[in-house]
């Protein structure tokens, strides 16, 4: 038998060290988290899927029109006339190559009530500006559609000022207020379902939803459809819930005129983010928060997504967590800070262990070691087996929530190109998984000794877990938002959009509570 090398030694005390207490302990806390998150997919799929089965029975029932009600006495013209006022609010900041697509998905709602859409930009000098008032003007005559010019913010990030702005000059009979980004393509009947469950319980403070990502190829987006994909479970009760996404927000109109629970105030004195900030205010003063089944939005990653700008949105998105506005906050977010850094690498470590088990085993099929320098190698390969199998089930967990996720996508938007899982690759969403997992640490942690960030040419200070301070560069930044990609949706860029019997129900719809504009 030949001798062992000093390289052979070194790795097989590598993999005789991870068979110890504390290293098998690593890898079965590995598995543990794979079958935590598989079961919280599987609970979301489930919400996702009733939902799916409860369209199809209305369907079966002579309702075409499932996508908007389950009841279609809902869309007769009695009860649609008194549906409530909604402002939409949406703060913009660039144009990327989807956006164009996502406003004009937000603006043809097939909403029965009266609503406004509020494009809120920083300048006039904004590329979304030209863009944006062109699609205005082409739908002048069907809805109430303007574009409100914010100015600099100066107290808190712009995102915030620019949706604070558009709530000053929102309707004064609105009800209730929707704040988009940019970034979300909504269904036709997603106003609608959420104005309803607004009326349903008034008791809900804010009504939210979650993307569901649609990956372009590269891996920066694949890393941020899996950063994505553990949170989703958190919007997928079909009702209550603690996590709040800053893409959709419906909330009582009045909370932001009387400034109740200091909602107004919270966010303009030193707020970066919008959704942790009225998370946080939730919390404090036990609000609710729900998020409807049908509240999953298709969300494609722009095909110019590179790694670089990947980090760019994690660093975004681990600063979020350095703001606060209590301390009972600060101690919330410092316990998921921990939490999530553990967690990350928890993730990471057992696959690393694992593969330093396989390549031992390896060593030792081609060298042809004895089996008595080397009878550690089967605990090693049976805790590699136990991975595999959960990472399989995962990833499996995973695949099934996506497929529900998209089907339901398609249903709720029947005569938009539809979406398929064919252009997603498992083996990069694998590979995503560690690359993801084993940065978020890194950034969490960059983010914290910083205490700022770059957020599209502007860098904002924290002191406090508030804005203190805010610069910006000569440039405007980057003309394209960091995610947006219209490519997977149409299929092929520019592909003019068909004028369709939704679109005739638009019109129908804004004739109701316009009838003025067509007179003529």
């Amino acid at each position: 038998m030949p001798a062992l090398d000093a390289f052979d030694s070194y790795l097989f005390s590598l993999s005789r060290a991870f068979c110890s207490p504390l290293g098998v302990f690593v890898q079965i806390q590995g598995c543990l988290i794979c079958l935590t998150l598989a079961l919280g997919w599987a609970f979301a799929a489930y919400v996702r899927n009733r939902e799916i089965k409860q369209m199809k029975d209305s369907m079966r029932c002579g309702n075409s029109f499932a996508f908007l009600y389950h009841d279609i006495n809902k869309l007769e013209h009695t009860n649609q006339e008194n549906l409530p006022r909604v402002s939409v609010v949406m703060p913009l900041k660039g144009f990327g190559e989807h956006n164009l697509h996502n406003w004009r998905s937000q603006i043809t709602s097939l909403y029965g009530g009266p609503v406004e859409f509020l494009f809120v930009l920083e300048s006039t000098e904004d590329p979304a500006y030209r863009v944006v008032s062109s699609l205005i003007s082409d739908f002048k005559d069907e809805v109430d559609a303007k574009v409100v010019v914010a100015g600099l913010s100066t107290t808190c990030s712009q995102k915030v000022h620019n949706q604070l702005v558009g709530v000053e000059k929102m309707h004064k009979d609105s009800k209730y207020v929707l704040f988009l980004d940019d970034d979300v393509r909504l269904h036709p009947g997603s106003i609608g379902a959420l104005s309803a469950e607004m009326e349903k319980n008034p008791d809900i403070f804010i009504q939210t939803g979650y993307p569901l990502d649609l990956p372009s190829g590269s891996l920066g987006s694949y890393c941020i459809y899996e950063y994505h994909m553990p949170c989703s479970m958190g919007f997928a009760t079909g009702g209550k819930t603690f996590f709040l996404w800053g893409g959709c927000m419906m909330m009582h109109a009045d909370d932001f005129r009387l400034d109740r629970y200091g909602v107004v105030s919270g966010l303009r004195d030193g707020g970066y983010s919008d959704d942790m900030t009225l998370a946080a205010i939730a919390g404090a003063h036990k609000r609710l928060i729900t998020s409807p089944p049908v509240a999953v939005f298709p969300h494609p990653l722009s095909s110019e997504l590179s790694f670089s700008r990947y980090w760019n949105y994690l660093r975004k998105q681990t600063f979020v967590l350095e703001s606060y506005t209590t301390n009972v906050n600060w101690i919330m977010n410092r316990a998921l800070f921990t939490s999530h850094c553990y967690l990350s690498w928890g993730f990471v470590a057992p696959y690393i262990m694992s593969m330093i088990h396989i390549t031992a085993a390896l060593r030792i099929y081609i060298k042809g070691y004895s089996l008595e320098e080397t009878s550690f190698t089967s605990g090693g390969l049976l805790l590699v087996g136990y991975l595999a199998i959960c990472t399989l089930v995962e990833l499996l967990s995973m695949w099934n929530l996506t497929r529900i996720e998209v089907h339901l996508c398609n249903m709720l938007s029947p005569e938009a190109p539809k979406l398929s899982l064919a252009s997603y690759n498992w083996v990069l969403v694998f590979i995503a998984m560690l690359v993801d997992n084993f940065l978020y640490p890194v950034s969490a942690m960059r983010s914290h000794l910083s205490q700022s960030i770059n957020w599209s040419g502007i860098r904002y200070h924290l002191k406090n877990g508030k804005i203190s301070k805010i610069e910006r560069s000569k440039e405007m930044g980057p003309e394209k938002s960091y995610l947006g990609g219209k490519k997977l949706l149409y299929g092929r860029k520019g592909a003019p959009p068909k004028v369709s019997l939704l679109s005739s129900l638009a019109r129908s719809m804004a004739q109701w509570h316009q009838p003025k504009k067509f007179d003529s």
